[in-house]
């Protein structure tokens, strides 16, 4: 099984990058993570949100593969404990299907993606910079599978 990260933005800073291919390496191959960057829409003073939500929400829907499993990480949605994503990282790893996380750019995701994914997370009540989401989401996947094999880097 593997997890795409599918991610509006592109050049990050380097402690992301960094950070991100620190735990995206730790985790093992029957859980890889792969960071698909998508390009984000036009954003000057004088453009309108809209036309770059839209540019954004059509790359990523194109990015999703046929048969993955999309969550899309909303901050409307349900929250996501540490412990909640051990078990369906569990139930994934079980099933085989390889999984899709969205990650929006500046103004979230767009309407398709959203429509696009069959189960909707919140990481946390406050609004997160998306480029500290891609470290975030690799390090809780890393924390959810140490918990899954016991090894001590989850001590809670």
């Amino acid at each position: 099984m593997r997890i795409r990260l599918i991610a509006v933005g592109r050049k990050m800073p380097k402690w992301v990058t960094t950070a991100y291919d620190d735990y995206a390496g730790r985790l093992p191959r029957e859980c890889r993570l792969e960071l698909v960057e998508i390009t984000p829409g036009p954003r000057k003073q004088s453009a309108d949100a809209a036309r770059a939500i839209a540019a954004e929400d059509e790359r990523m829907v194109k990015a999703i593969g046929r048969d993955e499993h999309v969550i899309a990480l909303d901050l409307e949605a349900k929250p996501w404990s540490t412990a909640q994503l051990a078990d369906d990282l569990h139930a994934w790893m079980a099933d085989g299907r390889d999984r899709a996380l969205l990650v929006g750019g500046p103004d979230g995701l767009g309407p398709a993606s959203l429509a696009r994914a069959d189960v909707r997370r919140s990481l946390s009540a406050l609004t997160l910079p998306h480029p500290l989401v891609r470290v975030i989401m690799a390090e809780q996947l890393f924390r959810a599978h140490s918990m899954l094999i016991g090894h001590p880097y989850h001590r809670a």
